[in-house]
């Protein structure tokens, strides 16, 4: 039986935006976890580097078509993209604001970002529940705004399948 994580649904804002990264592109999935964006994404054709610091989470997509995985603890400085550009940037559920500006910088031209992760009002559900990794109103919106061109952008409260208060967006860098 195959490990309930590695064949998760992706994210539907992932689904949504993932056709504006041009066709197989590279793509950095940061802080991927087990992989269930890494794994749909290699399947749409796209070449990913599928990042996260868990070697254990990361064990499953060894091998995989598509897919290059690197262990990595970014927050402890091992960020291992030297002089690498992408077509596409995907996080999801995940925040490290040192890493904000670089994620826009390492975009070759035409490059998408797409990010979501948890926003403040959360800690009313659960975890995450640390300000330190909750975004601010709007805070996805302002850091891009004067660096990347915002294609979409959302926040709020959700309640499928569990409730979160999320914010996303997707940002295209100028060609």
């Amino acid at each position: 039986m195959q490990n309930q994580s590695l064949t998760a649904n992706p994210s539907s804002w992932v689904v949504q935006h993932a056709p504006l990264i041009r066709k197989g592109g590279q793509i950095l999935d940061l802080a991927c976890g087990n992989g269930r964006h890494a794994i749909w994404l290699a399947r749409q054709g796209y070449q990913v580097e599928a990042v996260d610091r868990d070697a254990q989470a990361v064990k499953g997509m060894q091998g995989m078509d598509n897919i290059n995985v690197i262990v990595a603890d970014v927050e402890a400085g091992e960020w291992p993209v030297t002089n690498q550009r992408y077509d596409g940037v995907v996080i999801s559920r995940y925040l490290y604001r040192p890493l904000l500006g670089t994620l826009a910088k390492i975009l070759n031209p035409g490059g998408v970002l797409i990010y979501e992760t948890f926003m403040v009002g959360n800690e009313r559900y659960g975890k995450p529940s640390n300000p330190d990794y909750l975004l601010l109103p709007d805070e996805l919106l302002s850091f891009y705004a004067t660096l990347l061109k915002i294609n979409s952008f959302e926040q709020g409260e959700e309640h499928h399948p569990r409730p979160t208060v999320m914010q996303r967006i997707c940002a295209t860098k100028d060609s």
